[in-house]
């Protein structure tokens, strides 16, 4: 094999400057008559936007404009897109309500974005939000699965129950034959708790609009530029993909958490034609706990049927999970992953069937994939419950893995069934998207 093949290890060329702290990181980025932003946010979880008064803040030093949700909604600004749907066990689509930018009628969680303040520093950005009057007329927020299922507290009036997307996957009929024959049946409940990423650099964005062209230009912290590009330009904000450049210097690290879009990069791109400055945000830590698509959070029930000899005959798993308040770009696709994609291509062997409901949740920011997407909480999920097994019916835990290792050849992904899928929000067949549109 000559030194360019494949296999050949690749010599890594950026630590020099990363560890000589010479990275190009966002928040590095000073534009020409740059100004600052501020996003006031909500403090309550769930509550009515009776009134937001802008009228003392707008005469604070150094302001030169303010931008509220409905300055957004006027100037016909779209929600952000959930961009990858499933359907519901029934094939109705899921539930994907509105998603503004900057929030309208109410707030669904703490750290929903109210107003954006632009002023010539951060400080004073910062400063003149405190002046923004807003009246709140605070709703009560269900604080967990159960009481946002049980729909007493609507997340969003035309959800009922709460519910995105109730799905399954598998061959019900089959896998309930497999457990009637089973001589063992082992059981185990787990949660697996609610995360938050936490990268070296906060969110940051940079915006710029150039009024001879036309053109917007957009650095942010982002693993993806073409999925903002696609999304931002032709479902929030409406522009033409050549019109719309984005760029990704130096991440920062995200793990996931920053391939989406965020509401912060349609909110400075937009409002950077209106002030015709280029306009900076950077989150502070605190910030970027509450907005940051957080991951895991679900609960799960999972039960493992066996012959006498430890075989294994089936699988059942049943799975609901908080999506937050409102859905992220690929959240209802990454919960598929989670508890049955991904899952299933750890565990091929066997029958199983595998429900799965996802409610949305006041006072939690919006979830998503992260870290792995599913395949450490399939993996944790399989071990416990083997080991379970092993320890409840008296085998080996080595042993009773081995016997499922020599059982036979895993059954091809193409025979899993999978449900259709709306890609990047549009119907039917990727390639039957809008011209002018890439991937």
């Amino acid at each position: 094999m000559s030194e360019t093949g494949i296999g050949v290890a690749i010599k890594r060329v950026e630590d020099l400057r990363f560890l000589t702290g010479n990275g190009h990181y966002t928040d590095d980025i000073n534009q020409p008559d740059q100004s600052h932003a501020w996003i006031l946010r909500s403090p309550h979880a769930h509550a009515k936007l009776n009134a937001v008064d802008t009228t003392k803040a707008e005469s604070a030093p150094g302001v030169i404009a303010i931008f509220t949700g409905v300055d957004m909604a006027a100037d016909g600004v779209g929600g952000l897109p959930c961009g990858w749907q499933i359907h519901n066990k029934d094939g109705s689509p899921m539930a994907e309500p509105g998603h503004p930018p900057l929030a309208v009628d109410k707030v669904r969680h703490v750290g929903d974005q109210i107003a954006i303040v632009i002023a010539e520093t951060r400080d004073q950005a910062r400063d003149a939000a405190e002046l923004i009057s807003v009246d709140y007329g605070i709703l009560d927020a269900a604080i967990n699965m159960d009481a946002a299922l049980a729909g007493t507290t609507l997340v969003h009036d035309d959800v009922p129950n709460n519910r995105c997307f109730d799905w399954e996957i598998g061959d019900k009929d089959a896998t309930d034959a497999a457990f009637g024959n089973a001589d063992h049946v082992v059981s185990i409940d787990l949660a697996n708790n609610r995360l938050i990423p936490n990268a070296m650099e906060p969110r940051a964005a940079i915006s710029e609009f150039d009024r001879t062209t036309g053109r917007y230009t957009l650095y942010t912290t982002t693993q993806n530029p073409h999925v903002i590009r696609l999304l931002m330009g032709a479902f929030v904000l409406n522009i033409p993909e050549h019109k719309l450049r984005i760029v990704a210097p130096d991440v920062g690290g995200g793990f996931g958490s920053k391939i989406f879009h965020y509401a912060e990069e349609a909110i400075l791109t937009w409002a950077a034609a209106k002030v015709h400055r280029p306009i900076k945000w950077t989150a502070e830590r605190s910030e970027s706990f509450v907005t940051d698509a957080h991951g895991r959070d679900h609960e799960t029930h999972a039960e493992l049927a066996l012959d006498k000899d430890g075989k294994f005959l089936g699988l059942r798993r049943r799975d609901q999970g908080q999506c937050g308040a409102l859905t992220s770009q690929p959240s209802a696709r990454a919960s598929r992953p989670i508890s049955t994609r991904h899952f299933w291509r750890v565990c091929t062997r066997h029958r199983r069937f595998m429900p799965k409901c996802r409610p949305y949740s006041p006072t939690l920011s919006r979830w998503d994939a992260y870290r792995g997407a599913g395949r450490p909480e399939c993996t944790y999920l399989l071990e416990r419950l083997v080991s379970k097994a092993a320890r409840d019916l008296g085998f080996d835990p080595v042993e009773l893995r081995q016997k499922e290792h020599d059982s036979g050849r895993p059954v091809p992904l193409s025979d899993t069934g999978r449900a259709p899928v709306r890609l990047w929000g549009f119907p039917g067949d990727i390639r039957k998207r809008p011209k002018g549109i890439r991937l």
